[in-house]
């Protein structure tokens, strides 16, 4: 089997496969022939720099053409792609560069500070920030001759395809890697819930780096035969609305936090192009579905679903949303409640991972994968508390955790209080999340001050501006506060729940 030959060579070519709407202002139509071509030629660009089968290709490249290319050029000749977020900074990408030992990067101009600083051991391809241009751009590649075009690989599904990275809680972020069959998985949720059909243009507004976009950007249109959109731009509230009804949108899937605040700071209004809207990553607020049912006359489908799991539970298609429900089980995935906690069998989730780098998933220094299939190892414990009703419609409750999930970010703890007490003034500190009316929560950091420093707004600010330098911009704590101890157990561990309350 192999994704990219399966999906882009049964489509028509002439087929509408992708729009692309530039930071520049540039639009740009891409059918699937002229994927297909591209994506050939990128994978040659790989090889040529080295990358065999089983090589990490990291990506740190926003949402653009060349990222698409990268990931499909990885799957058709059995490459792992590592696509990173753009906001990671160099201490992030440190991290997943030590784990995951990439042989080569694709990165965006925009982003060579950052990336520099990390100071990476393997080649990295420039992609200049405006243009498809340079000498190792795909779309310049002829492959006229087949033989220009690397061979495709035939994989099996428990290969290793893709990897992405949790957000940790008492310790760094894990590596979590997908096989071959969390590609072909995606027509589940496809179907069953994102709802897309041929002829529909689709627009999953996550940020490349994010799991979510790794299915929904591109994977699961497609495979529906549907043309994904790709905005490669921050978010603006009233932009987003003015480019549904431009480009003529017809599933939109975005963070609850952005329906949110659309909701909020812009006008709302009749979308006529629009047949579907679901929401994932976070508890959907009641009040926000009902002000977008009044003006649209659509629900949200709210869903839920893991790095580590894919899409495992969602709203119907066609049956009016429950306010505050994240749906049912899709079909043939098994879930079940344990003392208030969500629990899947590993065997019904096709896109279920193979387990973490490092902890029954080896990279051998000859390419080669050692495997403990960690859907082998018995049920899986979400960590996410949630309640269900008699008609099987389940209710996110919370994090069993101490994860923060902040405008449909999951932050851990940990790296926020590394951040805070590299800082010279800080002794100690702790995170935990503060409820927020946009983002749902927000992080709250409690700090202990060395001796000689005191409490200021001025410092506040300082702390905040450091977790920024050191860390994702998204984790640094919105609320600091100050204190003189934190409360903490019998064995030194903090007592997050009372500084939650």
């Amino acid at each position: 089997m192999n994704f990219a030959r399966e999906v882009l060579q049964t489509q028509p070519p002439e087929r509408l496969a992708l729009v692309e709407l530039a930071r520049n202002g540039t639009r740009r139509e891409w059918t699937f022939a002229q994927i297909e071509r591209a994506t050939g030629g990128m994978a040659r660009t790989l090889v040529d720099h080295g990358v065999g089968r089983g090589d990490v290709v990291m990506t740190l490249i926003g949402n653009r053409p060349e990222w698409v290319l990268s990931m499909m050029a990885c799957f058709r000749i059995g490459a792992v792609a590592l696509p990173c977020n753009e906001q990671l900074r160099a201490k992030d990408l440190r991290l997943r560069l030590a784990v995951t030992q990439p042989s080569v990067i694709v990165a965006a101009e925009r982003n060579r500070t950052e990336l520099d600083a990390a100071t990476p051991d393997c080649e990295v391809l420039w992609a200049p920030d405006e243009t498809l241009l340079g000498e190792w751009d795909a779309t310049a590649v002829d492959l006229s001759d087949d033989d220009s075009a690397p061979v495709i690989a035939d994989l099996a599904e428990s290969d290793p395809a893709l990897i992405t990275f949790t957000s940790g809680t008492s310790g760094e972020p894990k590596a979590v890697v997908h096989g071959v069959r969390y590609l072909y998985g995606q027509r589940l949720q496809a179907e069953h819930w994102l709802g897309a059909r041929e002829g529909d243009l689709v627009w999953c507004t996550a940020t490349s780096g994010w799991s979510k976009s790794a299915r929904n950007v591109f994977i699961a249109p497609w495979l529906m035969g549907a043309t994904a959109l790709l905005h490669d731009a921050r978010f603006d509230p009233n932009e987003r609305l003015e480019l549904i009804e431009r480009e003529g949108v017809t599933v939109l899937c975005m963070a609850p936090t952005e329906y949110r605040v659309i909701a909020k700071r812009a006008t709302l209004r009749p979308l006529p192009s629009l047949r579907g809207m679901v929401a994932a990553g976070e508890a959907l607020n009641p009040e926000v579905l009902n002000t977008w049912r009044q003006a649209t006359g659509l629900d949200i489908r709210d869903g839920y679903g893991q790095t580590e799991t894919g899409q495992m539970t969602g709203m119907e298609i066609g049956v009016p949303a429950k306010l505050g429900s994240m749906g049912r089980a899709l079909p043939s995935v098994r879930l079940s409640v344990e003392d208030g906690e969500l629990v899947a069998d590993p065997e019904s989730v096709p896109t279920f991972f193979l387990g973490y780098l490092g902890e029954g998933v080896r990279c051998r220094s000859d390419g080669g994968w050692d495997i403990e299939d960690r859907r082998d190892s018995g049920p899986w414990r979400t960590g996410d508390r949630v309640t269900r009703d008699g008609d099987g419609y389940l209710r996110f409750e919370g994090r069993a955790d101490d994860v923060i999930i902040s405008a449909g970010y999951r932050i851990g703890p940990f790296e926020v209080e590394s951040a805070l007490v590299a800082h010279p003034a800080v002794a100690e500190a702790a995170a935990v999340a503060a409820p927020d009316e946009e983002r749902g929560a927000v992080v709250r950091a409690i700090v202990v001050l060395r001796d000689g420093h005191e409490p200021s707004p001025a410092l506040a600010r300082d702390l905040q501006e450091h977790v920024k330098r050191e860390t994702a911009p998204y984790k640094y704590p919105r609320i600091v506060e100050f204190a003189t101890e934190l409360p903490k157990t019998a064995s030194g561990k903090i007592k997050r729940a009372q500084l939650r309350d």
